[in-house]
């Protein structure tokens, strides 16, 4: 099956209806991750086939969970993810992808000027230094740290009634238990994600 195929039978499946100019966008995206990869060591995913489920569909069931949402931060955003592809499904939201890492924010950069994204910022810092003029009323993550961690080192860059959309594989009972006391979760969804055969969960997070 093409990357192609595989992307569009992936969003039908998720239930994502973007336009042939979206689709583009992130194979696009696909395909600069694929080659920076090459040097930059953005994923230990090496296979740009099986990026397609990984990385762009994988980002992509975020994408119905954030109505509601006007600015979204992604932290410890590594190669993009999710903050790239919902910023692309997305292109009414504001999104700001962030990490420490020089060389991953390098490519997050071109990533940004050569899909002419106009709806990214990037921004190379750690996230407990990071002190926007104007918080965010979603903040997520794929792989930055554990919930607390999470929750603890970005709650000062969450907006009034904003919500935490932290990105889990198994259900992270052990996690959730060690949340700080002044936030909970709302829910915790189990998300399916085509051609990847592994569990995955959306935790929603917000203050009491």
């Amino acid at each position: 099956m093409t990357h192609h195929a595989e992307l569009t039978q992936g969003l039908a499946a998720i239930g994502l209806e973007l336009t042939p100019e979206q689709i583009t966008l992130l194979e696009g995206y696909l395909g600069l991750l694929a080659k920076w990869n090459q040097t930059y060591n953005l994923t230990a995913i090496r296979e740009e086939e099986r990026m397609v489920s990984y990385h762009l569909l994988d980002s992509l069931t975020l994408v119905p969970h954030l109505a509601g949402g006007t600015r979204l931060l992604d932290v410890g955003s590594g190669g993009g993810m999710p903050g790239i592809p919902a910023a692309i499904a997305r292109p009414d939201l504001q999104v700001v992808v962030l990490d420490a890492n020089h060389k991953k924010t390098t490519f997050l950069r071109q990533a940004v000027i050569e899909l002419k994204l106009p709806n990214v910022e990037v921004i190379t810092d750690r996230v407990e230094a990071y002190q926007p003029a104007q918080k965010f009323d979603r903040i997520t993550s794929r792989a930055f740290s554990e919930l607390a961690e999470f929750v603890k080192l970005s709650k000062h860059l969450l907006a009034d009634g904003g919500q935490f959309v932290a990105m889990k594989g198994v259900y992270p009972y052990e996690e959730i238990a060690q949340l700080p006391e002044d936030f909970a979760v709302s829910e915790v969804l189990p998300l399916s994600v085509p051609g990847l055969d592994a569990e995955r969960h959306l935790v929603r997070v917000v203050a009491k």
